[in-house]
């Protein structure tokens, strides 16, 4: 029985031996395979992130090539076709005058802002600051919110038309084609400043608060003044979308060629330029026109990159 047993503890410890060389060549081969599978990993990883630098430079070159494709076209085309006859006081079918257009857009543009702004950045101010973290009312706003930014523009001109120019007896005017944009831009703002608001790093509430500072300070004066930047930008998407709406205000605040104030009907120069096309006899005036709308475009949004500077230098 001493023998047996002396021969079991002899084979015990040789398989015991077996199993120890065993683990070591595992891990030694396991160290091998890693060491051989991390160079692999880095020249895979590189060439992900060349490929993804020459698709990023791509996008990039495509887009500028298109953008000024479709600039330096409208330029030619419509560049020699404006007249001096064509900035005239008074429309005529002779002139297609276009300053009585020029004039509505820029009368639609500030009016439309004025109703919009304040409830939309007012809106985004709640939901961050005010408003309970999670909460389902939030959610709602934001589904909302997102929903009606989906929505096409001759669903709001229809509204528009329904509610404003027939239910409150607004008629055909601007004032019906701005609050018809108004709500339509409404969503697009109170994205873009919510956005902006959530950008600003939580430090600052905390020092204001840790000063001394309530809320409402806090946010006039650092969480508001940090976040122009991001607001302004929603402010110029919501002038580009106003500028050239057509659909809606077709509805809306009608076509009639002339300067008109918010209780009359009059044409903003984006419908201008549509009624010239279609008709097809003024196509030549038409593409003038595109230049005149391209060119107050920028100049809008120049005028609000400005705006934007002053107010950052104000507060510094």
């Amino acid at each position: 029985m001493a023998e047996k047993q002396t021969k079991k503890r002899a084979s015990g410890g040789k398989s015991t031996g077996k199993s120890s060389g065993s683990r070591k060549s595992t891990s030694k081969g396991s160290k091998s395979k890693a060491k051989t599978q991390t160079p692999i990993r880095r020249e895979v990883g590189a060439g992900v992130c060349l490929v993804l630098a020459l698709l990023t430079h791509l996008a990039a070159a495509v887009t500028v090539l298109v953008l000024g494709f479709l600039v330096s076209y409208v330029l030619v085309r419509g560049v020699p076709n404006l007249r001096p006859e064509m900035f005239a006081l008074t429309y005529t079918s002779e002139n297609q005058s276009m300053l009585p257009a020029i004039i509505n857009t820029c009368t639609m543009t500030l009016f439309s802002l004025l109703v919009a702004v304040p409830f939309g950045v007012g809106s985004a101010i709640y939901l961050v600051e005010y408003a309970k973290k999670g909460s389902k009312i939030v959610s709602l706003v934001r589904v909302t919110t997102e929903t009606l930014s989906g929505i096409p523009s001759i669903v709001y001109g229809l509204f528009g038309m329904l509610f404003f120019s027939g239910k409150l007896h607004f008629g055909y005017s601007m004032l019906s084609g701005a609050l018809t944009l108004s709500i339509m831009i409404l969503p697009l703002i109170m994205r873009t400043t919510e956005e902006a608001l959530l950008s600003v790093p939580d430090m600052y509430r905390e020092g204001s608060f840790g000063l001394g500072a309530g809320r409402l300070r806090t946010v006039a004066h650092i969480v508001l003044p940090t976040a122009i930047p991001g607001i302004l930008s929603g402010v110029i998407l919501a002038i580009g979308r106003i500028v050239g709406e057509t659909a809606a205000l077709m509805y809306t605040s009608g076509t009639v060629e002339r300067i008109a104030g918010l209780t009359k009907s009059g044409s903003t120069l984006a419908l201008h330029m549509y009624i010239q096309a279609s008709e097809g006899l003024y196509t030549e005036q038409a593409y003038a026109t595109s230049v005149v709308l391209l060119a107050l475009v920028l100049l809008i949004n120049l005028g609000s990159s400005r705006i934007a500077k002053m107010m950052m230098k104000g507060r510094e």
